[in-house]
C-alpha cells in the first residue's frame, strides 16, 4: 500500500534535492559561494539520480524521451556555469515524476483493496475433519467452512446452512443477502451469523474477484485514443526539439555569438519538452478507472473509458438487464365457478415436475400443492396430467383456446404478460399471467439518462406487444422487438453509424451486439462469460443506475483530459518564443514548465472523485428495493 508522503522512499531523492537547493540559494544570497556550490551540486545529483539513468538506458535502446531532453539541458547548464539552474531543473523534474508515480499508485489502490477482500487462509472440510489451508490452494469442488464474520475465499454454492451475506464490497448492495442450500455466493462476501458449508465452483486463484482484478490490470496496460494522440505528439516532438536546438546553436556560430545562442538553445530545449503532455492523459485515465472500480464499474481499457464519455445513445437488452430475469405470477383470472387458488393449484400440480422457466413461477405461487400424476410434456405447447380425478392441461394460447376469456388473454398480452391457459376436464378453468418484472430502478435510470441528453433503445427477442408494454413502464420510446442475436448486432451497427452507442446486456445472445457497440457493457459478474468477454465495461453489481453515474464519470474524465492536453500544448507554444528571444532564462522556464506539470498531475488526479450529481440518483434509501452503490 502507498505509505504517507512523509514516509514515501520514492520522494526522498526529490526531498534531498529540494532541501539542498534551498540551502544552496541561501548561502549564495549570503555570499558564501563554496558552500552554495556544494549544496547545488548535491541537489543536482540527487534530482538527476531519478531520471538520468533511465534516460540513458532508453537512449541505448534507440528510444528518445523527455528525460533525455532534461539530461541534455542539465549538462548544458552546468557547462555554461549555471549549476543552480541545472539543480532547479533536476529537482522540479524529479519531483514531478515522483508525484506522478504517487498519483498512479493512488489510483491503483482500489485494485489492491479488491485483492485484500480474499482471506489469507480458509477452512476446508476433509474426511479427517476441517483443515486450514491457504486461500490460493482452494480447488473447485472443495467444501469451504465459513464461520460467522468470515470472508468467502472463492465463488461457490451453499450446500449446508442458512445465513446472510454482506456483499457491499463486491456488488455495492448494502442490505445483506439471505442465502441457503443452492444459493450462489461470490468471493469476497462476508458471512453473517451462522456457519455455512460452501462447495467451491472456482479455484482460489481464479474466481469472480480475481477476474475483476485482471480486468482492471488490463486497463492499466492499455491506452485510449487520446493517450495515443498525446504519444503521437510527444514522439516526434522530442527529436524535433533537438533539431531546433541544433539549428539555434548553428545560428549562434553564424552570427559570431555562440555562447549566447547555445544558452538560448538549452532554454528552448527545456521550454519545448513535452513532459506535461506525456503525463496529461495517463494520470487522468488511471485515476478515473481506479475510482470507477471502487463503485462497481470495471473498465477494461483507457480507450473504453474515453469512448464511454462520448456516448449519446444507450441500447438495453430486456431480459436480465431491464428486468430481474425471474418470472413471477402477476395476475390470475378464474373462469366462473373457479377461484384463483383452484387455478393456481391445478397448474402447479402439473408444473411441479417441469423444468420450464414459467413452471418455477407458477409453483412458487402455490408452493403447498401436491404433484399431479401421469404428467407429460407437449413440446411447444404445454403439459398434461391428472390432478385427482381431473384431467388437466396447461399451455399457451396457441394450443389452448381461452374461449370466453379471450378478451382477458389479449389484455394480459398487451400488459406484457405471458398468458398460461389452464383447462380442467375439457373446460377452461382460468388464465395465469406471468411476467419478468421490471427492475425497480429501471424507470429512474432511463430518466437520469434522458436528463443527460442520452437517448435510450430497448432491444429484445420478445414479442412486440410484450416489449412495448414493458418499455412504456420504463419510459423507453424506441423499441426493437423479436430480435435474433444477429439482428441486435445489425441494429447496433445502424445506431453507431449515427453516433456513439453503448450496449447493455448480460446474455450470450447479447455478445455480438456488445462487441459491435462503441462501448459494450456487461451487467454484473453474473452475466454470461461471452457477454463479459465481449464487453468493454463490466458491472460487478446489477443496479442500472450505475450506467448514468458511470457515463457522467467518464464525461468528466474526458473533460479533464482535454484540459490537460490543451494546457500542456499551451505551455510549449507560449514558452518556446519566450525562451528563443531571451525573455525568460533557464531558471524561469524550468520553474514555469514544472509548475505546469504539477498542475496537470493535480488536475488529472481530480478524475478520482466521483460525480456526485449522478450518484444521487444511484443511491437509494434504506426502504427502496434496489441495489446501492458502495
Amino acid at each position: 500500500m502507498r505509505p504517507p508522503w512523509w514516509r514515501d522512499a520514492a520522494l526522498l531523492p526529490s526531498a534531498i534535492a529540494g532541501v539542498a537547493l534551498l540551502g544552496g540559494y541561501i548561502f549564495e544570497w549570503s555570499g558564501a559561494e563554496v558552500p552554495a556550490l556544494i549544496l547545488q551540486w548535491g541537489a543536482l545529483l540527487a534530482g538527476a539520480y531519478t531520471f538520468v539513468p533511465g534516460a540513458i538506458r532508453r537512449l541505448l535502446r534507440g528510444r528518445l524521451g523527455v528525460g533525455l531532453l532534461m539530461t541534455i539541458a542539465a549538462i548544458g547548464a552546468v557547462l555554461l556555469g549555471h549549476v543552480g539552474e541545472a539543480a532547479t531543473l533536476a529537482f522540479l523534474f524529479s519531483l514531478a515524476e515522483a508525484l506522478e508515480d504517487r498519483a498512479m499508485d493512488r489510483a491503483k489502490e482500489g485494485l489492491r483493496a479488491l485483492l485484500s477482500l480474499i482471506p489469507d487462509s480458509v477452512r476446508v472440510s476433509r474426511l479427517s475433519g476441517d483443515v486450514t489451508i491457504p486461500a490460493a490452494d482452494v480447488r473447485e469442488l472443495d467444501i469451504l467452512v465459513v464461520g460467522a464474520g468470515e470472508r468467502v475465499a472463492t465463488d461457490g454454492v451453499v450446500v449446508e446452512g442458512r445465513s446472510s451475506l454482506d456483499t457491499s464490497a463486491i456488488t455495492g448492495e448494502s442490505i445483506p443477502v439471505e442465502v441457503g442450500p443452492g444459493s450462489a455466493v461470490a468471493a469476497g462476501s462476508v458471512n453473517g451469523s451462522a456457519t455455512l458449508r460452501i462447495e467451491a465452483t472456482a479455484d482460489g486463484r481464479d474466481n469472480s474477484l480475481t477476474q475483476i482484478v485482471d480486468l482492471v490490470e488490463q486497463a492499466h496496460a492499455r491506452k485510449g485514443e487520446r493517450a495515443r494522440l498525446a504519444d503521437r505528439i510527444a514522439r516526434p516532438l522530442v527529436p524535433a526539439v533537438l533539431i531546433v536546438a541544433a539549428l539555434i546553436v548553428a545560428f549562434g556560430f553564424l552570427v559570431g555569438d555562440p555562447g549566447l545562442w547555445i544558452e538560448r538553445a538549452l532554454v528552448v530545449l527545456v521550454a519545448a519538452s513535452p513532459c506535461a503532455l506525456a503525463i496529461a492523459v495517463p494520470v487522468t485515465v488511471i485515476s478515473a478507472i481506479g475510482s470507477a472500480s471502487k463503485y462497481g464499474v470495471v473498465i477494461k481499457s483507457g480507450e473504453a473509458f474515453e469512448q464511454f464519455g462520448t456516448i449519446r445513445t444507450v441500447a438495453l437488452d430486456k431480459t436480465g438487464t431491464l428486468t430481474r430475469n425471474e418470472p413471477e405470477v402477476v395476475e390470475v383470472t378464474a373462469a366462473p365457478g373457479r377461484s384463483r387458488a383452484d387455478v393456481l393449484a391445478l397448474a402447479a400440480a402439473l408444473e411441479s415436475s417441469s423444468t420450464h422457466p414459467l413452471a418455477a413461477a407458477i409453483t412458487a405461487a402455490s408452493p403447498s400443492t401436491a404433484p399431479g400424476r401421469d404428467v407429460a410434456e407437449e413440446p411447444g405447447h404445454g403439459i398434461t396430467g391428472r390432478v385427482g380425478a381431473t384431467a388437466v392441461r396447461v399451455g399457451n394460447v396457441r394450443w389452448l383456446n381461452p374461449g370466453a376469456l379471450q378478451a382477458r388473454a389479449d389484455e394480459m398480452a398487451e400488459a406484457g404478460m405471458t398468458t398460461v391457459v389452464v383447462e380442467a376436464d375439457g373446460h377452461i378453468a382460468g388464465l395465469i399471467g406471468v411476467r419478468d418484472e421490471l427492475r425497480p430502478e429501471a424507470a429512474e435510470t432511463i430518466r437520469l439518462l434522458n436528463a443527460q441528453g442520452i437517448d435510450t433503445v430497448m432491444l429484445t427477442g420478445d414479442s412486440e406487444r410484450a416489449a412495448r408494454a414493458l418499455a412504456a413502464q420504463a419510459g423507453i420510446t424506441h423499441v426493437r422487438a423479436e430480435q435474433l442475436p444477429k439482428d441486435k448486432a445489425d441494429a447496433i451497427a445502424a445506431l453507431v453509424a449515427e453516433g456513439p452507442v453503448a450496449m447493455v446486456g448480460d446474455g450470450i445472445n447479447d455478445a455480438p451486439a456488445l462487441a459491435t457497440a462503441t462501448t459494450g457493457i456487461a451487467m454484473g459478474v453474473k452475466g454470461s462469460a461471452a457477454a463479459v468477454e465481449s464487453a468493454d465495461i463490466a458491472f460487478t453489481g446489477n443496479d442500472l443506475r450505475l450506467i448514468p453515474a458511470a457515463i457522467a464519470h467518464a464525461r468528466r474524465g474526458r473533460r479533464i483530459m482535454t484540459a490537460n492536453i490543451g494546457l500542456a500544448l499551451a505551455i510549449i507554444i507560449v514558452l518556446f518564443p519566450l525562451a528563443l528571444f531571451g525573455v525568460l532564462g533557464l531558471a524561469g522556464v524550468v520553474l514555469v514548465h514544472e509548475i505546469a506539470e504539477l498542475v496537470v498531475i493535480v488536475n488529472g488526479v481530480r478524475a478520482t472523485r466521483r460525480p456526485r450529481s449522478a450518484l444521487i440518483g444511484a443511491m437509494r434509501d434504506e426502504s427502496a428495493p434496489a441495489n446501492t452503490l458502495a
